[in-house]
């Protein structure tokens, strides 16, 4: 095999949904509010508690702009649809040029895949027979069917991949994105993750396994919910479901310089491992050496780092360990690091979580404006932390530690810079 170019990464341009907004402006005025995007959900009917979920507002994907009625009606998984339209919202964001295609690849991770065209299928099948199963429906469970789907309508040619690493997944298609660059096998990538979760059988799943937060008559999101999700606070009681998806565009240093792009930050370190260790549960030692191998590769130190961005599900074990893990690398600095917990704001979307999280944590560097951890009363377990809480806080940071946690024992750090 040829050697690596060795080519820095930047990330030029990015897209977002999230429960939140449709895009990403809309998400970030939402975010820097303080608002939540969380309501009882309508997407379909549930019986249990845990009903509170993310649901992107004024959607539907039946509005896909790049589909025709029966488009819409043959691509039934709703993953396909959302992935075109942030996937365009990121190339317009870059400045896209036609000639930019044969060298750009796409990279699009997903938890649960087409999991609502599969509910589709059994329906008709249960009601009316295996003939009315859809043809479209192995094409639309394909995991790498968005990607592939984006780039048929868009034009690019490079390498059609979906990371599968539940909800690291977003920051496994940056990472895995970078390095094709890096390498020199691409010269743009389009990298993130797209999960539409919101059917009966997932919601009830994720609750039967105690998971997302069940909602009382006693608990403070009863009457008001969005304060249903609180990473780190003292209540917090499980995840908020959430549906999303987010793409950032990355170029090579030579591809920027050549086009006049206007990067955002630059991708300076990866670190990728798994436990060995169970399958949900987190496993310190494993997320410490993910984290420090991410500073490794950035060539930084921990006191480089003036930003965090934690994977923060608001679960009472996953949110103290990930508060251990990075005392660990971080020492006593870490009382003097902000860290935002978007998930209090938009819920936990699955396979794109990491990549939403990590488009939200560059903006804030770009605009030097951290955005809230919200619904936060202090865990004196958790120790001396700076937690952004509350409301949104102007501070300059030049170097943010994103990072996601996945099922099966998945870990993905990444650091990013704002240049």
């Amino acid at each position: 095999m040829k050697a690596p170019l060795n080519r820095r990464v930047f990330v030029v341009g990015y897209g977002a949904a999230t429960a939140l907004g449709r895009n990403l402006a809309d998400t970030w005025k939402q975010a820097v509010a303080g608002r939540a995007g969380f309501r009882s959900v309508t997407r379909c009917e549930v019986n249990c508690l845990s009903h509170v979920v993310g649901q992107i507002p004024d959607w539907h994907p039946r509005d896909c702009q790049f589909f025709s009625r029966r488009d819409a009606y043959n691509w039934n998984a709703a993953f396909v649809s959302l992935t075109l339209t942030v996937c365009h919202e990121a190339i317009q964001d870059a400045g896209w040029h036609a000639d930019w295609a044969a060298r750009t690849g796409c990279l699009i991770g997903s938890a649960l895949n087409g999991s609502d065209s599969l509910r589709v299928a059994i329906t008709q099948h249960l009601a009316h027979g295996p003939l009315k199963i859809s043809p479209y429906l192995l094409p639309n469970v394909c995991a790498n069917l968005p990607a592939g789907k984006a780039g048929m309508q868009f034009g690019f040619t490079g390498p059609v991949v979906s990371p599968q690493s539940a909800c690291a997944s977003g920051n496994h298609a940056i990472g895995l994105g970078a390095r094709l660059i890096r390498d020199g096998d691409c010269d743009f990538v389009l990298a993130g993750g797209a999960d539409t979760c919101l059917i009966p059988e997932i919601i009830h799943g994720f609750a039967n396994m105690n998971a997302t937060i069940k909602i009382a008559p006693q608990d403070r999101a009863a009457q008001d919910p969005s304060q249903a999700s609180r990473p780190f606070s003292i209540d917090r009681r499980g995840m908020v479901l959430a549906e999303g998806a987010a793409v950032l565009v990355l170029a090579a240093e030579s591809a920027v310089e050549h086009y006049g792009l206007t990067p955002k930050a630059e991708v300076l370190g990866i670190g990728w491992n798994s436990d060995a260790h169970h399958f949900t549960a987190p496993h310190a030692p494993s997320i410490v050496t993910c984290i420090q191998d991410a500073l490794d590769d950035a060539q930084l130190s921990a006191t480089d780092i003036d930003y965090i961005s934690a994977h923060a599900t608001s679960t009472v074990k996953g949110d103290r360990t990930e508060i251990d893990c990075l005392r660990r690398v971080f020492g006593r600095r870490l009382a003097d690091i902000p860290i935002s917990a978007n998930k209090s704001q938009i819920g936990h979307s699955l396979g794109a979580a990491a990549a939403i999280e990590a488009a939200l944590g560059i903006e804030a560097m770009r605009r030097q404006m951290l955005l809230p951890t919200i619904n936060h009363i202090a865990d004196p377990q958790l120790g001396d932390i700076d937690v952004v809480a509350g409301a949104a806080r102007r501070q300059s940071c030049r170097t943010l530690l994103s990072n996601a946690f996945g099922f099966g024992g998945t870990n993905c750090c990444l650091v990013f810079k704002r240049v």
